[in-house]
């Protein structure tokens, strides 16, 4: 009897550890997938990126890494981009391996805004523009009188003496299609961790 009684005992303790192993694996799984889930979500609407030029400076190093908000424009919705925005966009330019090159500027100049840049002075629908953000508050080029066109942005580096971007006719005014969307995080660099500010709030 004893023997049959340990018998039955021990598989009832193996019955009980399957099941718990059973239930410990059921549950290691849908964590996994909930996590899966969630990584998915996130990049339906942020999405990373580092900087690997200079046209940026002294705001945005290389090296940098920053979080883009996919969802922050819709111009058929509204949600235009605001001046002073930092965005990134696809360009005509081309990779090494010949893909079109994803390009980090600041938007300057909104649809219908007209730009004049001379003498190293931007000016905006007539007005001098603020330059004290940028590397050397300096603007090379000579536009004059160029009214930006619908669903187009104007936009700079804010490194402008090297920047190739709207004044360059390679780029030229940014198609709002084009648009990946708004750096709105750094992450790195960690003495500059944080929200991305925008030069024009405080005007």
């Amino acid at each position: 009897m004893g023997t049959k009684a340990n018998r039955a005992a021990r598989n009832k303790a193996a019955r009980g550890d399957s099941s718990s192993l059973g239930k410990s694996v059921l549950r290691w799984v849908i964590d996994i997938a909930i996590a899966v889930l969630i990584a998915y979500l996130i990049t339906l609407v942020v999405r990373p990126t580092i900087v690997v030029e200079t046209s940026m400076l002294p705001n945005f190093k290389q090296n940098d890494y920053l979080f883009i908000y996919k969802l922050a424009y819709s111009p058929d919705k509204g949600k235009l981009p605001e001046k002073g925005d930092v965005i990134v966009f696809e360009s005509d330019l081309k990779t090494e391996k010949g893909k079109n090159k994803l390009l980090i500027k600041r938007v300057i100049g909104l649809p219908g805004d007209v730009i004049d840049i001379e003498n190293g002075e931007v000016r905006i629908n007539g007005e001098l523009d603020n330059q004290s953000y940028t590397n050397d508050g300096y603007t090379p080029g000579d536009v004059e009188d160029y009214t930006v066109p619908e669903g187009t942005l104007f936009c700079l580096g804010d490194n402008r003496v090297v920047s190739r971007d709207s004044r360059d006719s390679d780029v030229g005014p940014v198609d709002m299609d084009r648009l990946v969307g708004k750096v709105v995080f750094r992450v790195y660099r960690f003495s500059e961790f944080g929200r991305i500010k925008n030069p024009y709030d405080s005007e």
